[in-house]
């Protein structure tokens, strides 16, 4: 190699190892250091408006802050702007448009605790030299009061760019208007059930780059959105390996993303998805915190102007083939004949009174062939046979009496019922991996259906080895199992 090309090749090596050693050290220490900044008042997915006031008052009070009403929910909630910073960059940062979306919320003020401290000084003063941040934290908190997508008047806000119909809608507009922010990060959650294109792990965290109109052009403000995608990708990757996904980029020209891109705002869409055995989604969270941060600081730094826009498209695209549960392989009789199944089981939750907390009902999403399909916790069940389970002789007197019974023993007996003579009104679920039913109830005829609660016994030869319990697999000879709730029906 001449001396011309051997320079040339050691100065680009240079500038890439300025573009991201930085960042990756900074990156390494905030993961490391993170429960130091962790909002410890927030540790569960069901987080409501009155829990976040305290936490905005702090801030109100807090001179470094600039905190703001904006505007406020249908039911009369507070909108509320968290500004910090003196840089000439606006960074806008907006969660929970759909009220059942908090993760992004909780890492929001996470965020804010960091850049309350000094303990990363040097990092927080370029942040805070360079940028003015802004966050509004709960965009939708009559959806979240409730645990539900749409706002009070029914509307999904994100499909409401255009019209305006809701307060909410009309006050992230003007919002972004009002600062005709530099970068936008438009922060959601999606279905656990996304995966990484192509592959079993799940879509913990996917990313787009919204369109800003059909033709999918990229011009600077879309390029530079693409770009610290790529950064925050290269991050992701080093906590949660094959995890991250890309959102198909289709032009919606009723969506915020889409118009905030359009508006000139480079707008970086983030969904939280699954991670296994997160499911109050901390770690996730954890992810969002370390991830949105890093970015913020190569905004901050510049340095993500050189990321080549390429590498954009090699993030894996969002694929939607996850299971809870897959089965695969298992024989299964029908009026006289065996077939060989592979089943797809999900655990949607249902929300409890309040909406604080919920149970599962499982459900068989599909049956057939899956090769094609992957589950959080795949059973090889080849070999194995389903057993319809059938409800016990005896009639138990209370839901206390259950304490008497041996779960295990009775699944391997055959049995996946047992009748309760008092059942309270306000008992919605059970907690031993048995169905509980009244002494009225008649269960249905047996059939692996879609749509129908995944609960039968898995024999090999004459032994009940595996119960299927409300879509919960259960060894019983292990005892092994991630088992939460059976149902209950009257």
């Amino acid at each position: 190699m001449t001396n011309k090309y051997l320079n040339a090749f050691l100065i680009l090596l240079v500038l890439s190892s300025h573009i991201y050693a930085q960042p990756t050290d900074i990156t390494n220490s905030l993961y490391e250091t993170y429960e130091s900044y962790k909002e410890s008042t927030l540790n569960k997915r069901r987080i409501k408006h009155h829990e976040l006031l305290p936490l905005i008052n702090k801030y109100r009070k807090n001179p470094k802050f600039d905190v703001r009403t904006v505007g406020s929910s249908i039911e009369g909630r507070s909108l509320s702007l968290i500004s910090i910073g003196s840089g000439e960059t606006d960074v806008f940062l907006w969660s929970q448009m759909h009220g059942n979306e908090p993760t992004a919320t909780q890492a929001i003020f996470d965020i804010l605790n960091f850049l309350d401290r000094n303990d990363f000084e040097d990092e927080i003063g370029e942040i805070l030299k360079n940028l003015r941040l802004h966050f509004l934290p709960m965009l939708n908190p009559d959806g979240a009061e409730v645990f539900q997508r749409r706002n009070t008047l029914g509307i999904d806000i994100n499909r409401d760019a255009l019209r305006l119909q809701s307060p909410e809608s009309k006050t992230l507009k003007g919002v972004r208007d009002s600062l005709n922010a530099d970068f936008g990060f438009n922060l959601h959650d999606q279905s656990t059930y996304y995966n990484a294109e192509r592959t079993s792990k799940p879509a913990t965290i996917s990313y787009l780059a919204p369109a800003y109109n059909y033709e999918k052009d990229v011009n600077e403000v879309r390029a530079n959105a693409m770009k610290v995608i790529v950064y925050m990708n290269n991050i992701i990757q080093k906590y949660a390996p094959g995890q991250v996904g890309r959102y198909n980029d289709d032009f919606e020209p009723r969506a915020f993303g889409d118009n905030i891109q359009k508006w000139g705002t480079s707008t970086i869409l983030i969904e939280s998805g699954g991670y296994p055995g997160d499911v109050e989604k901390q770690e996730i969270r954890k992810l969002n915190y370390v991830s949105i941060l890093s970015a913020i600081y190569t905004i901050a730094k510049e340095n993500y102007r050189d990321i080549a826009l390429s590498e954009y498209e090699k993030i894996p695209q969002n694929d939607r083939k996850l299971f809870d549960l897959k089965i695969e392989e298992v024989s299964y009789d029908l009026m006289g004949s065996e077939y060989i199944l592979d089943l797809g089981i999900q655990r949607p939750e249902v929300d409890m009174q309040g909406h604080n907390d919920f149970w599962y009902s499982s459900r068989i999403i599909d049956q057939g062939d899956l090769s094609t399909y992957y589950g959080y916790k795949t059973f090889k069940a080849k070999g194995y046979k389903i057993v319809p389970g059938k409800v016990y002789a005896k009639t138990i007197k209370s839901f206390n009496a259950l304490n008497e019974l041996d779960p295990k023993e009775l699944l391997k007996s055959g049995y996946t019922y047992v009748r309760v003579e008092q059942l309270e009104e306000d008992i919605l679920n059970s907690p031993i991996p048995i169905h509980i039913i009244s002494t009225t109830y008649k269960v249905p005829k047996f059939s692996v259906t879609v749509g129908k609660n995944p609960t039968f016994l898995l024999s090999k030869g004459q032994k009940i080895e595996k119960a299927v319990i409300n879509g919960f697999l259960i060894d019983l000879d292990s005892g092994k199992t991630d088992f939460v709730n059976a149902m209950i029906y009257k």
